[in-house]
């Protein structure tokens, strides 16, 4: 058998193939058929989902900078604005842990510096297979380390997140890194370069043969059983150098000596330099000989699209280029000018004397081919036979065994290994709804989280998109932040298979009339598909970013039980059910559909209730339902309650279904009346009293109850006794 044509080895199909000469008038050289394949790979074009991802709003008052750059950015008051920008790295994870994982944080805070920002907060959001696996606790644990040894060393506090474990993640696992960060408004970095005859000068690392075809390789193909064969495909980190870079460029930055700044992330140089000569409408002229490199012999294909890591491209103005390069030198950075931009609207490369690449900048990204996704319905859900569904008999033993499912049991063995308090601006730190941290040299705070409802999106993904951008909201609302602003990682198999593009579409169109509702812009995000091996396919798993502006940060609001004597009450008017739950343990069934204005109003009284000072603390009911809710306020207060529940159509759904919109708040039982008073038409109710050493819930006949050190034991044994 021949050996297949060289544009089918890089992933382009017979006809980008044949489009090529077209848009550039001759067949391309072997470098620039490189240079296409991972322009037009799905983790760079996005070529299966920009037609849908148009559908989202972007816009808003306090929108500053929408999506477009490399990160998005909203008003916060007093000149600054919070950027935001959440990626994956799933497919290197799951080759290499560590290093996936890590270069994964990197990545993430060039893009926050890219705008001249400083990175002030990171979150990680992770599924992984079930932890009896010996490989997904490899993996699991790797990315961990991986995670907190790059975030450790660059100084910068991973406050929050999220950690889901399912079978369904056992071959694709994901890894979405997210990075906040503040910037004067009239300070942003654009990536366009601007001029020609100014200088390109490449910033950081030396440039290796680590991450050569990553992007296409890894992020636009399903994985296989050759997943080692790829380890090359994945960067090396390297975050002390990261954190020079940071330091370096944001001197720079706030001395306004780059003309704009680019971060070589996917596909390198290539991305970096045509991404920032299309954007302006200029060309680049690049000497490949000129760039410092980490082994010698590297082909101009290797030089162009590796994916060395630490890397920043600037343009730089004549009149400043001594001073950048001085700056750099102090920073012990290397820093070469590699180029200059060009009035010719070409990407050019000279290598030893020889120009090997000269093609149009757009050609590579604007006339990325864009394709539509086949949208072909999976089967219409049904509920769940709650008939065929063998009720516990004990069900405190029950809550027990639920507080200790890896998914839903204490992820402190996890944030324990990340230094959350670097910095010294975290109030509310890993553990509650949403993490909470000051703006430095403001009176402000922001409330941030992550979050997915990937089951719902499974069987219902209209719903689940609603669901996944509500609960996102209440959880900043439960610290008493109300919701600004929000980047989104939309984590899907193969759209070219089954039922996948039908979901995304669904799942895009859920999250925008949530969105919407809210007045929520989405100003930044990612796209990770091919998400599969041929045995398994992810769930749909669209991660919300959100953040919440709090005026005042002394007035935020934590999940933990306050004080006995205190009043539980419950607020909100969603139904709880078993269906695709945690309890349930899989994707069948068909949860609720969220009511969406309900949900909104409930925002609205809970930042209300917090401005005012009415609540003592506040927690989503979210997975494992109202039953983990009370614990967890429990364990985290050190103090337990006594409530009596509505009943509905089975104590265990009463007690560990989900369903969103409700949430668990206490009060001074003096505050009530106002409290009711505020609420209107939001359904509040008295549940019970705060006291004790354990949680005891009626609902109807039936008892449950557990004490606060076994709960404890459980929920925070759990994941340490699975790696055991």
């Amino acid at each position: 058998m021949s050996e297949q044509p060289l544009h089918r080895q890089l992933g382009l199909t017979d006809a980008e193939n044949d489009r090529i000469p077209e848009l550039i008038g001759r067949p391309p050289t072997d470098p620039e058929l490189v240079m296409f394949s991972l322009m037009w790979s799905e983790h760079c074009s996005y070529k299966h989902s920009k037609p849908l991802l148009r559908r989202f709003p972007t816009t808003g008052p306090h929108v500053v900078q929408g999506p477009g750059e490399n990160a998005g950015a909203v008003d916060v008051g007093d000149g600054w604005a919070v950027a935001l920008k959440v990626e994956s790295h799933n497919h290197p994870s799951a080759v290499e842990p560590f290093e996936g994982a890590a270069t994964g944080v990197g990545g993430i805070v060039r893009d926050i510096l890219a705008l001249g920002a400083k990175p002030i907060a990171l979150l990680d959001s992770l599924r992984f297979g079930t932890l009896d696996s010996a490989r997904s606790r490899h993996l699991f644990t790797r990315a961990v380390e991986g995670i907190g040894h790059y975030g450790n060393c660059i100084g910068i506090p991973t406050v929050g997140g999220e950690v889901l474990f399912d079978d369904r993640y056992e071959d694709s696992c994901l890894v979405n890194a997210m990075c906040v960060g503040m910037v004067r408004t009239d300070g942003i970095l654009k990536a366009a370069a601007r001029t020609p005859g100014n200088h390109l000068v490449l910033i950081g690392n030396r440039t290796g043969k680590d991450g050569i075809g990553g992007a296409s390789v890894l992020a636009s193909a399903e994985l296989s059983e050759d997943d080692a064969d790829k380890r090359p495909s994945v960067q090396v980190s390297d975050p002390f150098t990261e954190r020079k870079l940071m330091d370096c460029c944001l001197e720079l930055a706030a001395a306004g000596a780059f003309a704009a700044l680019q971060d070589l992330g996917a596909a390198g140089l290539t991305s970096a330099a045509s991404e920032m000569a299309a954007k302006g409408g200029v060309g680049l002229l690049i000497e490949l000989d000129r760039i410092p490199l980490r082994e010698e012999g590297m082909a101009p294909a290797e030089i162009l699209v590796s994916e060395s890591q630490e890397r920043m491209l600037a343009e730089v103005t004549a009149e400043r280029l001594d001073e950048v390069l001085a700056v750099c030198e102090r920073w012990e950075l290397l820093a070469t000018v590699i180029g200059t931009v060009t009035d010719t609207g070409n990407f050019t490369a000279v290598h030893r004397g020889a120009t090997v690449v000269d093609i149009p900048a757009s050609a590579l990204t604007d006339d990325a081919p864009v394709y539509g996704v086949p949208i072909d319905p999976a089967p219409a859900a049904e509920p769940l036979d709650l008939d065929a569904i063998p009720a516990p008999a004990d069900l405190s033993a029950a809550w027990l065994e639920l507080l200790a499912r890896p998914t839903l049991a204490s992820k402190r063995w996890v944030y324990e290994r990340y230094d959350h308090l670097v910095g010294a601006n975290t109030i509310r730190r890993p553990g509650g709804d949403a993490a909470v941290v000051r703006l430095p040299g403001m009176d402000r705070a922001i409330a941030i989280t992550t979050d997915c409802a990937e089951r719902h999106c499974e069987v219902e993904p209209l719903g689940g998109g609603m669901a996944t951008v509500l609960e996102a909201a209440r959880n900043l609302a439960c610290t008493g932040a109300r919701p600004l602003a929000a980047t989104d990682c939309l984590n899907f198999g193969n759209p070219e298979k089954g039922a996948t593009g039908w979901r995304l579409e669904r799942v895009i169109e859920g999250m925008s009339q949530a969105l919407e509702a809210l007045g929520v812009p989405v100003v930044s995000g990612n796209v990770s598909l091919y998400n599969e091996s041929p045995g398994r396919v992810i769930y749909p798993t669209p991660v919300v970013g959100m953040i919440g502006l709090l005026e005042d940060p002394a007035a935020s609001v934590g999940h933990a039980f306050q004080e006995a004597g205190d009043t539980v009450v419950l607020i909100g008017s969603g139904t709880p059910r078993l269906d695709a739950s945690e309890w349930l343990g899989r994707a069948e069934g068909l949860p609720p559909t969220p009511d969406v204005a309900a949900e909104v109003a409930l925002v609205e009284f809970l930042i209300a209730a917090a401005g005012k000072g009415l609540l003592r603390s506040a927690h989503d009911c979210s997975g494992g339902g109202i039953a983990v809710a009370l614990a967890e306020s429990a364990m985290a207060g050190g103090v337990g309650c006594e409530v009596n529940l509505p009943a509905g159509r089975r104590a265990d759904e009463d007690l560990f279904g989900e369903g969103g919109g409700r949430v668990v708040a206490t009060c001074h039982p003096a505050d009530l009346p106002a409290l009711r008073a505020l609420a209107g038409d939001v359904p509040l109710a008295a549940i019970g009293t705060v006291g004790g050493s354990t949680v005891d819930a009626r609902v109807g006949e039936r008892d449950a109850s557990v004490a606060i050190v076994r709960a404890r034991d459980a929920h925070e044994g759990a994941i340490p006794a699975a790696l055991a």
